[in-house]
Formats: structure tokens, sequence, C-alpha cells
């Protein structure tokens, strides 16, 4: 059923405005998506146990899930509710945009009418031992959610935020629409970690922006398996002098799917450092299309920023695109970027040929080691391990095809 309420838009042409060159969206219809919130189809928000991920395929029919820690073991003043709630409307209304405006016609959806919203709010000094884990789950076919993520650490809060976008079944052919907003305050540390692994029937958009404060640090990574083609839109802005970002981001695709990553950081403050590092791996008829820039305002000396993409095609008809830029308006900088679109290395699997490997065996272990030089880039821990089994049991997946 078409949503009634869903008015007539004007979708980007493809190749015809910037940020969209890579993806066609031509077949998409809007009108042809009922647009569904939290409580869909009777069903309701779920909340499980500390850390849980609990009832990933929906409950009720609900269109929403979440999965947040007890509020009875949360410290004093945190916050993990919905947008929606009225008890927090003057706080949520403090910061709800800021950072990501309606220029966009997603955004402008997402602000447009019913949708699913997230806060999670640290106060001041506050830190978190545990991380709060989110989950949003699209349950029915023909739906169009529009899901909301407003997180926000005052001044030296500590924090980690897992969040994950899911469908009830890999048959829902939907669309899925997501705004978020990280604010990082003054001397806070948030650690971000977000999967997509929707159906590869569905669509995915995404307009996501961090502000990150005066010697604070943003640790943000992105998993993006699922959805049969959209765009992604990841923005960091270091916005206080001494303020860190590291961005990891990681792809696996398979069959014809369409992944399309486009990263900004910005660096407004003097003695500013961003890392970004973004892996892929492709098979089947599937593409993905990184495009990074690193942008330095004018007085924004010291910054050293860094970028890059490494694709890893397992098949002649995978494609991919990297594409690094840089806008420089400082002198007394340091910026370099690198990107690499390559076959497995038929050197490296003679050798581990030569050793009596099998050669899928051997192809598994090249693709594992490109893999690894993302997980290294954290220390011994929960998000180590989480990361590096979500990328094995994509890889079980995709390499089963």
């Amino acid at each position: 059923m078409a949503s009634a309420s869903a008015p007539a838009v004007e979708l980007p042409t493809f190749k015809g405005r910037p940020g969209w060159e890579f993806t066609d969206i031509s077949g998409l219809d809007l009108a042809a998506y009922e647009r569904v919130g939290p409580d869909g189809a009777g069903g309701a928000n779920g909340v499980g146990g500390a850390n849980g991920v609990g009832g990933a395929n929906g409950v009720g029919g609900a269109e929403l899930l979440w999965a947040v820690p007890e509020p009875h073991a949360l410290p004093e003043g945190v916050i993990v509710g919905t947008l929606e709630d009225a008890e927090h409307h003057e706080l949520v209304q403090r910061h709800l945009g800021s950072l990501v405006l309606d220029d966009d016609v997603f955004v402008a959806l997402n602000d447009a009418g019913v949708r699913a919203g997230a806060f999670v709010y640290v106060p001041r000094n506050v830190v978190l031992e545990e991380p709060i884990s989110l989950t949003s789950v699209q349950a029915r076919t023909g739906t169009l959610l529009n899901q909301r993520t407003l997180v926000v650490l005052e001044e030296g809060a500590q924090a980690e935020v897992w969040e994950q976008f899911l469908s009830g079944d890999g048959d829902v052919d939907g669309v899925f629409n997501t705004v978020t907003e990280l604010i990082v305050g003054q001397g806070a540390r948030l650690r971000y970690v977000c999967g997509q692994g929707l159906s590869e029937k569905s669509w995915i958009f995404g307009a996501q922006r961090a502000e990150v404060g005066r010697d604070a640090a943003l640790d943000w990574v992105a998993l993006g398996f699922g959805s049969a083609r959209g765009h992604v839109r990841m923005e960091t802005r270091l916005a206080g002098e001494g303020a860190e970002a590291r961005v990891t981001g990681a792809y696996a695709s398979h069959s014809k799917q369409h992944i399309d990553f486009d990263t900004t950081q910005e660096h407004a403050a003097p003695n500013t450092t961003s890392d970004l590092a973004f892996r892929g791996v492709l098979t089947g008829r599937s593409t993905a299309v990184w495009k990074g820039n690193i942008i330095v305002d004018p007085g924004a000396q010291k910054t050293d920023a860094f970028q890059e993409s490494r694709n890893l095609l397992l098949s002649k008809r995978a494609h991919a695109d990297a594409i690094p830029g840089l806008e420089i308006q400082a002198n007394d900088v340091r910026c370099t970027h690198a990107a690499a679109v390559a076959q497995v290395d038929p050197e490296q699997l003679f050798y581990l040929r030569s050793r009596g490997l099998p050669l899928e065996v051997a192809k598994r272990l090249v693709i594992e080691g490109f893999l690894a030089a993302l997980v290294e880039r954290f220390e011994r821990g929960p998000v180590r391990e989480r990361l590096s089994e979500a990328l094995e049991r994509r890889l079980a997946s995709i390499l089963g095809d």
C-alpha cells in the first residue's frame, strides 16, 4: 500500500547532481512504499538486556526494536530513548538538526513525517563502562522507514554506541532512510559502530554527520554488507583545536549489489587529526564506489589528515571506484591519500599453492590478510573481536556464491 501522506519528491538525477554521479536511482518509486513508524503493524519498542541485540528479526510486526541497557544500570543523567519522548523534548530540540540540514531530498523526507528515532545523551564527565546497543529493524516489505539517531556527549563524557540496521528477512523490499547526528563535546570520547545488514532487495540512503569539539576524539566504524543499492554520506567536522577522528569502513558485496560511500573529513580548527581507511571486497557483478574528500578550512594550520580506500576484486565482472580528493585552504598542513583497486595477486596465490594449499583456501587467506589491516586498527577487545567476526561471516556468505 502506498502512503497517502507521502508527497511527490524530485529525486536526484543520476550523473546530474554532485554526489550522485555513481548511483542510479531512476528505478526507485517512492510513492510505491508505505511510510511506517516505530510501532508498524501493532508492535512497539522492545528493550533487551545490556549490550544485547535481541529480537533482530522483529517481533509482532514491529518496524523498530530497541536493544538498550536496562535504565537502572545507567549512570544518573544518561538518556537512552526515543526522540519523541516528551520528557526530553527541550534537550532533543536543542541538538536535533544542528548538524544535518534538510538540503538533501532524503533528509527532507526524513524530517517531513513519520519516523523512528533514537536519542542517546551522556552528561558532562560521565563515563559509560558498557556499550549502548541499538537495533532498527525494517520488518515488512513495501515500506519506507525513516530512521533518525541523535547522539550527544557533553564535555568530558565517554561512551560507545553500537547500532545496526536490519531487515526482518531476506525478502524485504523496502527503503531505509537514515539520518545520524553525532555531537562530541569538548574533551569527550565517542566510539560509534554502525553496521548495515539490510535485505539485498532493499534501498538505503544515509546522511550521517559528526562534529568533534576541542580536544575530543571520535572513533567511527561503518560496515556496509546489505542492501541492493543506495548512497550513504559520512561527514566528520573537526570543529575544535586538538580534535581527533578515526573513521574505519568495510564492505563486502556480491551478485548485483551496488554500494556507495561518500565521506568528508573537514578540518575547521588548527592542530586537528583525521585518519580514514576503507576496504572493500567485491565478487559477482557487484559494484562499489568510495568518494572521499579532505577539507582544510582557512586558519586550520597544523592539520594532519589521511585517507585511503583499497578494493579487492574477486571476479572479472566486479567493479570498484576509489576517488580521493583534497580541498586545502591553509599552508601548514600534512594531507595524504591513497587508493587502489586490484584483483587477487596471482603471485600470492602461487606462493600459497606451492606449499600445498588448495586454490580456494589460498584465496581465502589472501582475502583475510587484505582485511586484517582494518581489524588491526583496533586494540584487542570487543570491537576488534566483533569486527573480525562480522567480516568472517560476510566472507563466508559471499564466497558461497
